[in-house]
């Protein structure tokens, strides 16, 4: 079932390619790939043309315009594929985080020192106030004495690159490598910064330093990670990913983690992660962020799967709808599945991916204090700020103004909200719009309010841009009561701070995949002798089921750190 619409993966890919002049060529066998390798390196009319050798999976990297060598390539019986570098979109949380960096609060927060790893002798895990919500939902602290909380394992992460130096990942983070390419074509192995975000973020669920006085701490608080950079602001490169795979299986490492994917999946990085089950690594990957699409569909027959390459996909996204590769969904604080995680018959589990917390690179989250007065009342309430704002060190204090509606140019029309905050609901159109729409309207700071449990971040930008007003949401029954005082004519002024955070809260199932990476950890790290496909099958047999599952939404269900491990630990 996983290598389904394998032809017209193939033909998408001819017709979405991009003019690198890079191929991959995939050989069907060790032998004919050590004869191909061995002429490259001594003729001289072919050997320009490649740049790389991927010993790990058979294959080789080409950078050539020389058309008879590659339709010579395609018809040699040793040959499996030749295969056009292509980039799909780069992985991002679907609340649309785009990081931004204030120079002057990065300096200062360069002078930190990583955090001092407490889990010595594995202490009971205690939940603290930063903990995670998604850390409690897989039970993952029970899971660290039989596990020895990860330490006996290495987790290779492919995204965007990762913050060495940040004081949740410093004492777990080993090595790191670039994969791809600078605009000159050249690639700088050194240089695996994140500048977008998401890879910092993926890498603190999985092996986050447990921190005692906070209770912020990955799934696997000692297992070592290592990131592999193949995303970039261009997209995530096909060369790169397979080539990261390459890597992970010469560090031996025991799992590779991705949240990344599109709708087409080729013969090289099909025939990658085969290699990688072969070693002994274990390959876990993201559905995919395209079920709230009108056109998606998890049945990849459906008409309606025909759409651009750049769009969303219908089921499960590749390299995750590979037949040994770990198919990841994410669920909501509730442990239902999200509007956005993409399933079908290749989903295997799932896990949380709604409003997680975790790392980003120094400075660039944002987080906010907001302070409620009601009839000469203070009181502190829970919020969430939004990036595409400016830093608000000092509290700015004004008056609320309950706006109708969900903040469309006609809500604001009811109401005079210049030179105050107005109070608006989550719904219908973007943050940004609202936002736009409020200040357009004279407004000098925006209150949301979720429509729904919980807090979530979201950015309002998509160019790294800010904007100098405070923006926060705040939870769905505090919004509602005050929406109530002031129909009846209540006097409410809201106090704004917003400072600099290392840490960040995203949506996607690319904030799922690092879950269960980090119980694939947990589990080899409790038990080296076990294989990629009986790891598969003891995290699936020991999840907790979730319903309804009749066209398989759920997969498993919801993974368990717990139960892993002690099946783990019995075998």
């Amino acid at each position: 079932m996983k290598l389904a619409s394998l032809i017209l993966s193939v033909l998408l890919l001819a017709a979405t390619t991009q003019a690198k002049d890079r191929y991959l060529v995939q050989y069907k066998s060790n032998q004919g790939y050590a004869a191909m390798k061995g002429y490259f390196a001594t003729a001289e009319s072919v050997s320009p043309a490649l740049q790389k050798n991927l010993d790990n999976v058979n294959a080789m990297v080409l950078k050539t315009k020389n058309a008879a060598l590659l339709n010579s390539l395609k018809n040699h019986p040793e040959v499996l594929s030749v295969e056009a570098e292509y980039f799909f979109p780069a992985p991002k949380p679907v609340n649309g985080f785009k990081m931004q960096k204030v120079t002057y609060v990065e300096n200062a927060f360069k002078k930190k020192k990583p955090a001092v790893d407490v889990l010595a002798g594995i202490p009971e895990f205690r939940q603290g106030p930063a903990t995670p919500w998604g850390i409690l939902a897989v039970n993952a602290g029970d899971a660290w004495r039989q596990s020895s909380a990860g330490q006996n394992a290495r987790v290779l992460v492919l995204d965007t690159g990762i913050d060495a130096s940040h004081p949740a990942l410093a004492a777990n983070f080993e090595k790191g490598k670039n994969f791809t390419q600078n605009a000159a074509g050249l690639t700088e192995e050194a240089a695996y910064d994140d500048e977008e975000g998401h890879g910092t973020h993926c890498a603190g669920t999985i092996a986050g330093v447990y921190n005692e006085q906070t209770g912020f701490t990955g799934v696997a608080p000692k297992a070592k990670l290592l990131m592999g950079k193949v995303c970039s602001a261009e997209g995530c490169s096909s060369v790169a990913v397979v080539e990261g795979i390459n890597w992970g299986i010469q560090e031996k490492v025991d799992v590779i983690s991705m949240s990344l994917g599109g709708p087409v999946g080729s013969s090289a990085e099909r025939k990658a992660t085969e290699n990688a089950e072969k070693a002994g690594v274990m390959v876990i990957a993201a559905s995919g962020n395209g079920a709230d699409d009108p056109n998606y569909s998890p049945d990849k027959k459906d008409p309606k799967c025909g759409g651009s390459f750049f769009g969303n996909s219908c089921g499960v996204s590749y390299p995750a709808a590979f037949a040994t590769v770990y198919a990841v969904g994410a669920l909501n604080d509730q442990l239902a599945k999200t509007s956005f995680s993409q399933w079908g018959p290749e989903l295997d589990i799932t896990a949380p991916g709604a409003a997680v917390v975790s790392s980003v690179p120094r400075g660039t989250g944002r987080e906010s204090t907001v302070k409620i007065t009601v009839n000469g009342t203070e009181t502190e309430v829970k919020s969430s700020a939004f990036g595409g704002t400016e830093l608000i060190p000092n509290a700015v204090v004004n008056e609320l103004v309950n706006v109708p509606g969900v903040g469309k140019p006609e809500d604001f029309a009811q109401v005079k909200v210049t030179g105050k905050f107005a109070l608006v609901k989550r719904g219908e159109i973007k943050f940004a719009d609202k936002v736009k729409n409020a200040i357009d309207a004279g407004a000098t700071g925006v209150v949301i309010y979720n429509h729904s449990p919980g807090l979530m971040q979201g950015s309002l930008s998509e160019d790294g841009s800010v904007i100098p007003y405070p923006v926060v949401m705040v939870e769905k029954t505090t919004g509602e009561a005050l929406a109530e005082e002031l129909t009846r004519g209540g006097a409410v002024s809201t106090s704004i701070k917003l400072a600099a955070s290392d840490y960040a809260s995203f949506d996607g199932t690319s904030m799922a995949t690092p879950h269960v990476a980090g119980v694939a950890a947990l589990v080899r790290s409790a038990n080296k002798r076990l294989t990629p496909a009986q790891v598969r099958t003891l995290l699936s047999a020991t999840a907790k089921a979730l319903s309804p599952n009749d066209t398989n939404q759920y997969g498993a269900g919801i993974v368990q750190a717990d139960a892993a491990v002690r099946k783990a630990v019995g075998q």
